[in-house]
């Protein structure tokens, strides 16, 4: 088995205008999807969620702020699965509530040392 990061993408990650209930189904639809993760032996270790402010670094010591200006969607959080291919992590990432935010879940197979 090898170990894949999952990077989860959605156009925004501000939830203060979301009802407490609205909040409630959002965080329930991830505890599910994690859930089953966890149940099949899938889930490694399911990473930090990324604060929305930062800076970005670039060639020439340019800093700018925030690490999503010249992109559409924000990098929010990260898990890492267990999978035999990159194929099985895939159909991991199917049912992610990021998809369901207009997001994309990004798919990564980890360097083995």
């Amino acid at each position: 088995m090898k170990e894949f990061a999952l990077l989860f993408r959605q156009p925004d990650y501000d939830y203060s205008n979301v009802s407490p209930k609205d909040f409630e189904v959002i965080t329930r639809k991830w505890q599910d999807w994690i859930g089953q993760l966890q149940s099949g032996e899938k889930m490694v270790n399911n990473g930090t969620r990324l604060a929305n402010e930062g800076k970005v670094l670039r060639a020439g010591g340019v800093i700018t702020d925030g690490p999503f200006v010249e992109i559409r969607e924000r990098l929010g959080s990260f898990i890492i699965v267990r999978a035999a291919d990159l194929e099985e992590a895939t159909t991991l990432a199917h049912g992610c509530p990021a998809l369901d935010a207009g997001g994309s879940v990004e798919i990564r197979p980890l360097f083995e040392y």
